[in-house]
């Protein structure tokens, strides 16, 4: 049988998936234990022994100035800029999306517009941000916003240019008005792809939340790995970037199980 043409079991397709992870842990693990054994204090590669002490150290224990669990306080604060920056992003990406893929005369208006942002460095305009929103929370979600919204107004529009041409001949014929086509036909086959966009969308949202709370914030994940790396503190830095990978993949597999449940025509067709 053709390699092509081989399958994988759920058994065999999850022991491969694990295969990769394991084999990183045992490099890591393997690589610490002889940096240690050369020297107790290293900071490079912590063992498990001093990760576990510092996550106890951060989500478990009081700060002694503060008197936050800074590790829990700093997930907080992160998920609330991630949150507002993803929502209003979504929000602009469903409006522009659909108004460009539907009417033409938006469409030539818009367009080159999204195009033109959708290819402007996020970060290199952060500094534009800071200096016009100042160091607050807005300029940390409009950063999110204009790093994920042109793309995602983009896939909208694309997805709603898909549809097809006999949908949109039936329902005029039918004395649909615009607004009753972009409601009615387009807005509930765009919705799915709209959170398949979101879902593409976290990994770009954490690296901008990341940069802009190690630039200028009192708190968060960002500001917290940037803070400690001063002092080489990996035993920190390590279970943080742990924690925020998991926290990504949870909120991916959310809406992934949210998109599955609201829209199961739309995942049956294979996508």
């Amino acid at each position: 049988m053709r390699l092509i043409n081989r399958t994988p079991g759920r058994l065999t397709a999850t022991a491969l998936g694990v295969l990769p992870f394991l084999i990183l842990l045992l490099i890591y693990g393997l690589a610490s234990q002889q940096r240690l054994a050369e020297n107790p204090n290293d900071k490079l590669l912590p063992g498990l022994e001093q990760m576990t002490a510092a996550v106890d150290r951060m989500a478990f224990q009081e700060d002694r100035r503060s008197g936050d669990y800074l590790m829990w306080v700093d997930s907080l604060a992160s998920l609330e800029r991630l949150g507002m920056g993803v929502g209003v992003a979504a929000l602009m990406a469903l409006v522009v999306g659909l108004a460009n893929g539907v009417l033409p005369l938006v469409r030539a208006n818009l367009a080159p517009l999204v195009s033109a942002l959708s290819m402007v460095p996020p970060l290199a305009i952060l500094p534009i941000l800071f200096i016009v929103f100042g160091l607050g929370e807005l300029s940390k979600v409009m950063l999110i916003v204009i790093g994920t919204a042109p793309i995602m107004m983009r896939d909208v529009a694309q997805r709603v240019r898909e549809l097809p041409t006999e949908q949109l001949i039936k329902i005029q014929t039918l004395g649909a008005n615009s607004w009753q086509v972009v409601t009615r036909m387009a807005l509930p086959q765009v919705l799915p792809r709209l959170i398949d966009a979101v879902r593409l969308s976290l990994g770009p949202a954490w690296l901008f939340l990341i940069a802009a709370e190690a630039i200028a914030s009192t708190e968060g994940l960002g500001y917290r790995i940037f803070l400690v790396r001063r002092y080489l503190a990996m035993d920190v830095i390590l279970p943080y970037v742990i924690w925020i990978t998991v926290l990504a993949i949870v909120i991916d597999q959310c809406l992934r199980l949210t998109n599955r449940k609201l829209f199961p025509w739309y995942n049956a067709g294979g996508h």
